[in-house]
């Protein structure tokens, strides 16, 4: 049975494998880098790509720095080998037999063992969500940035897409689509044997991350979500609580000082530099909301970051 890596800590925030360390680094001075594959901008070109771990890697001396990808969701299975990741916050060790579930926005970073070997499986969100019907409960699990060991289904599932990826047979789309489908549904059959849920799938909390994300820096109270919603504010929290716990005043906050968390931890922007970024007039009013929310002063936490 599948089960999660002990030293995992979950979080709620390698579309291929991109440019080495020190270029990544070079060019993140101003914020976290976003990429699409390889370190591009332009679209992936196809229903799926597939590489092994070892493809770039051996170019690029198996380590890869903090990045993130704006429309590209991963799956990634360690065969022989291992090394260490790093999800969001969370540091993990890479061994034998893991899937790895990397979600859009998840910023993360590799640094694998020497002749690690393995696959990298990486789908446009757009391809994904076809096949994340409402109220199945996929969609939640998806968005979590997991470390957990790979059942055979799932590794026999990966070398059919590697298989089906590298023909130009007839209905090779509709079958990869299918193929892709069938590893999504084993990876959060997988998460959630290992976790409770802490979300409902529902099509307004849906509706609302998407307009949270889209106005993030904008600081939108709960009102303007729920008129914008076609919803009462009492509603809209209610829902919200009832399927997280929590208001959804406490989800905006959340995903601001989830973003807060990712450049403080992993970008070269200053404290006030991060706090005009999020949208904040005031550098001092951010740093206070962020301290209210996490105990730690962004300087603190950053400074905890970069000793963990």
């Amino acid at each position: 049975m599948s089960r999660v890596w002990p030293t995992i800590i979950h979080t709620n925030a390698m579309d291929g494998m991109d440019p080495p360390s020190k270029s990544m680094y070079k060019s993140n001075m101003t914020g976290i880098e976003s990429f699409n594959l390889f370190g591009e901008h332009a679209d992936l070109p196809d229903v799926v790509h597939c590489e092994t771990i070892a493809a770039r890697s051996v170019k690029h001396d198996w380590e890869y720095a903090p990045h993130r990808h704006g429309r590209l969701h991963q799956f990634l299975l360690i065969e022989a080998g291992g090394g260490r990741a790093r999800l969001d916050e969370a540091h993990v060790h890479l061994m034998d037999g893991m899937i790895v579930n990397v979600p859009t926005g998840c910023v993360h970073s590799y640094r694998f063992q020497t002749g690690t070997q393995g696959y990298v499986v990486t789908v446009p969100t757009e391809v994904l969500d076809m096949n994340l019907s409402r109220g199945e409960g996929l969609r939640p699990l998806l968005s979590r940035p997991t470390a957990l060991l790979a059942g055979e289904q799932s590794r026999t599932t990966i070398a059919r897409i590697f298989a089906e990826y590298g023909s130009r047979s007839f209905a090779r789309a509709h079958i990869l689509r299918s193929e892709v489908a069938l590893l999504a549904g084993l990876t959060a059959r997988a998460i959630a044997a290992t976790q409770a849920r802490t979300r409902a799938d529902s099509p307004l909390i849906e509706r609302f991350e998407k307009l949270n994300e889209a106005h993030l820096t904008d600081h939108w109270p709960v009102a303007r979500y729920a008129e914008a919603l076609h919803v009462t504010p009492t509603h809209l929290s209610r829902v919200m609580r009832e399927a997280t716990g929590k208001p959804a005043s406490a989800a905006i906050l959340d995903r601001v000082i989830r973003e807060a968390r990712r450049h403080l931890a992993y970008s070269t922007l200053t404290v006030a530099q991060t706090a005009y970024a999020l949208g904040y007039q005031d550098p001092g009013h951010f740093s206070r909301t962020f301290t209210r929310a996490t105990g730690l002063s962004p300087s603190a936490f950053r400074a905890q970051m970069t000793t963990a």
